[in-house]
């Protein structure tokens, strides 16, 4: 870059090269960007169960869930960590969902394109639907 403008009418010129040494902040990316936008866990509604092949060298089909958020209605795909977790959740159960934790934000482990897992099934935890804790409330 040469030397900066100078002068009355060189305020646009002086602007636009301020802009070119401008970083984007990936912190406010994913606010942007993400469904579930500043929050950390949002309620949703199960459209679907369905299964996902994990990636290399895994074969396993990992257990998830279609669902639908319930304050901007955008679809994403959850995981159901744990043991029959699946069976537990049906379909129109309302579930509240979290950030897997990838690295930055992303998918973790061998699972391709899954963000989010899912917490709670009916205002219940789901590990101590699990574990037998509790029973699965009748809605």
């Amino acid at each position: 870059m040469g030397k900066k403008s100078k002068g009355l009418g060189s305020a646009k010129k002086l602007k636009k090269r301020r802009k070119s040494f401008k970083k984007v902040r990936p912190f406010l990316m994913k606010q942007k960007v993400s469904p579930l936008g500043k929050a950390s866990q949002a309620k949703a509604i199960v459209l679907e169960k369905r299964q996902i092949e994990a990636k290399q060298p895994n074969s396993a089909m990992r257990k998830c869930v279609r669902v639908q958020l319930i304050k901007n209605g955008r679809q994403v795909t959850a995981f159901c960590p744990g043991d029959g977790a699946s069976k537990q959740i049906d379909e129109h159960d309302e579930v509240i969902i979290e950030s897997i934790g990838g690295r930055k934000g992303a998918s973790m482990g061998d699972l391709s394109g899954i963000r989010y897992r899912v917490i709670k099934v009916n205002d219940q935890s789901l590990n101590a639907l699990l574990r037998g804790k509790i029973e699965k409330a009748r809605r």
